[in-house]
């Protein structure tokens, strides 16, 4: 048995290194392919801007792009351990229970395995009809491209997909053998020890009888939908991976409610053919990539150095001009976490070298960074300018005000802190200096970041661009920029293009999930009970809103951003639009609450991202946690204003 299990060992090894290798050569293809996408959205602006020659079907090869890149990535997001899940659970019982942490990981590792052999089942004919009946896309005349390629990437990647999450089931598996199998250090021989964790393994199978007794229950269509919801709370909360529990959860939902599992088989499909089959979506992976080529062109630590150098008399001017530029970054790039991973790197080492507490310089930087997802262009925006049906243009303008008032309120607090409560903010009284800049070098680095804020956001304002194209051009200028500067190796790039292409699969999964979750949704009349529920109380819009802002920062607290709206916006849109709420509104409040999430224990996505790029190891998160609480209450007054008061978010309506 031992030889067997050491020969186990091994060759789980040799497949997980084989699989690794082969689905990171086919997403590094992808991730090339979103290069191109760029590069033929540019020409197409060009041809139009100078020659009144637009490229013919740029939007049709967009989207079916985008479906393809996706499902061509997946394998290799799964593989790099980028997939969407929350840690609260699994995360303690790695440390803590690893023989329970590989048990979970085998059965949600299983159920991925299913749900994309599903969509492989369910595309399998697509590509045969396709194939046979020459399917294109496209209009005849103008511009035609056949419907098998795209329909081939998605089979193939669902299929690649299928063998990562295999591969990693047998990697639980040998973690499962190696639990009980410790080989000190100077000890030649092993020590065995008993698995622990049972107790939490019985909790999760008597959760796992219960979702079977609701399989094989004849219950009504709402009593389901209930009942997929928390069960997917629950598995969420566990571990699992959230697009994976989205679909699977849909997807027996459906099931049960028509009584029929073709159905369902097709509606999986569906959802992955068709959910993000949109020229609009093109600007996920485009917006992501612009803001990891800034990062790379050190356009953020220019913009502090300036901010630093004007604001260095002022008390606290540090903080402030970490939230100025900040906001300077967010927009450009419109990415929250990309602000904190580079602030974390710029601004605290300066704010503390000049006397500012390190919990202090922590938090800001945290706190701050959440900007990124208000201040257009934001990413946050744009998908919810999707679920919620509504102009990501008119999203864009509704997000300037509260944007700046937030960005005011912050630069307030942190001057009131550092007059009022000095112990907070410094540690010593010694003076500010910011040295080496000069008027000129000040305006020197302001030139591409104004140039980058005029092409994204005043391309987008005029007219010019739409928000794809806005995400091409800006990336363009972005390589540009680095390109000039220097700061852009053949080496940098290349990982700036894998990234790209792992973060932006991370969202788009959880967008085809969300349209599975929805169609169950729908199905199940949930959304229409919920709405007559909440009009017959006589809450009133406002008070639907602080029962729905609590839920949201409640959720904040576990889930990320992008999980927490794709969950909740299916079930609280119906209930706006019939308390006669505006939606762009709404969507600038979720946004902002959503974001307070990011920086409340014990999730707290900004605060962790924050933990793993700074190099001082003393810091607990409990520090960082600390740090961000001023903000996240500056962040909260700000959110009932703008609830209370809709008139800030519809300005330029």
């Amino acid at each position: 048995m031992a030889h067997l299990a050491t020969r186990f060992r091994y060759g789980t090894d040799r497949a997980v290194s084989g699989v690794s290798a082969l689905t990171g050569a086919v997403s590094g293809a992808a991730s090339i392919w979103i290069f191109c996408l760029m590069l033929l959205i540019c020409a197409d602006i060009a041809g139009r801007t100078l020659f009144n020659t637009p490229v013919q079907g740029v939007a049709e090869i967009v989207a079916n792009s985008i479906v393809a890149i996706v499902f061509l990535q997946a394998a290799h997001t799964l593989m790099s351990g980028r997939m969407t899940r929350t840690d609260l659970l699994l995360g303690w019982l790695e440390e803590e229970r690893p023989f329970a942490a590989s048990v979970l990981r085998l059965v949600f590792h299983a159920a991925g395995l299913v749900v994309f052999a599903l969509i492989a089942q369910g595309t399998w004919p697509k590509l045969v009809d396709a194939w046979v009946e020459k399917e294109f896309f496209g209009a005849q005349g103008v511009f035609t491209a056949p419907v098998w390629p795209i329909k081939a990437c998605l089979f193939f990647g669902s299929l690649l997909t299928c063998l990562a999450f295999f591969t990693q089931m047998l990697r639980d598996l040998k973690e499962m053998l190696n639990v009980g199998r410790v080989s000190p250090l100077r000890i030649r021989h092993s020590v065995l020890t008993q698995p622990r964790g049972w107790p939490v393994l019985v909790g999760f199978a008597v959760i796992l009888i219960l979702a079977y007794a609701v399989f094989i229950a004849d219950f009504d269509r709402i009593t389901i939908g209930i009942a997929a919801i928390g069960f997917m709370l629950l598995f969420i909360l566990s571990g699992a991976h959230i697009a994976v529990v989205l679909m699977v959860l849909s997807f027996v939902g459906i099931w049960l409610i028509r009584d029929n599992p073709t159905v369902a088989v097709r509606s999986l499909a569906l959802a992955a053919d068709g959910a993000i089959n949109r020229y609009l979506f093109g600007v996920v992976p485009l917006f992501v990539l612009m803001g990891l080529v800034v990062d790379a062109a050190d356009i953020g630590r220019d913009a502090y150095r300036i901010a630093a150098w004007m604001l260095q008399r002022i008390k606290g001017g540090l903080g402030m001009a970490t939230v100025a530029a900040n906001a300077v970054f967010a927009s450009i790039t419109g990415i929250s976490i990309a602000s904190a991973a580079v602030f974390s790197r710029v601004a605290v080492p300066q704010m503390v070298a000049n006397g500012y507490t390190n919990r202090f310089a922590l938090g800001v930087v945290a706190g701050s960074s959440v900007l990124g997802m208000l201040i257009p262009p934001s990413l946050l925006l744009i998908i919810y300018g999707v679920l919620a049906e509504q102009s990501v243009g008119a999203l864009f303008l509704a997000a300037i005000v509260p944007g700046a008032l937030l960005a005011f309120v912050f630069g307030l607090g942190i001057y009131l802190m550092a007059r009022f409560r000095p112990q907070m903010v410094m540690q010593s009284d010694r003076a500010t200096v910011i040295e080496g800049e000069t008027w000129g070098s000040a305006a020197r680095k302001l030139v591409p970041i104004g140039a980058l804020v005029v092409i994204v956001l005043g391309g987008i304002y005029s007219g010019i661009f739409t928000p794809t194209e806005a995400g091409a051009a800006g990336a363009a200028a972005a390589i540009i920029v680095a390109l000039l500067k220097g700061s852009l190796s053949w080496s940098r790039f290349w990982r700036v293009l894998v990234d790209t292409g792992l973060v932006s699969v991370s969202i788009l999964l959880l967008i085809v999930a969300a349209s599975m979750y929805s169609r169950m949704l729908t199905l199940s009349t949930i959304p229409q009970e919920m709405t007559s529920m909440f009009a017959s109380l006589g809450l009133g819009l406002m008070g639907f809103m602080m029962v729905y802002l609590v839920l949201v920062v409640i959720m904040g607290m576990i889930l990320d951003s992008t999980s927490i709206m794709l969950i909740l916006l299916p079930l609280a849109l119906p209930i706006v639009t019939e308390l006669g709420g505006n939606l762009i509104w709404f969507g600038i409040v979720t946004v902002i609450a959503v974001e307070i999430g990011l920086l409340t224990p014990p999730f707290g996505l900004t605060v962790y991202v924050v933990k793993a790029t700074i190099s001082d190891r003393n810091t607990t998160l409990g520090d960082i946690f600390a740090g961000t609480f001023p903000f996240v209450v500056m962040m909260t007054l700000v959110t009932l204003i703008l609830t209370f008061i809709p008139a800030l978010s519809l300005m330029f309506e």
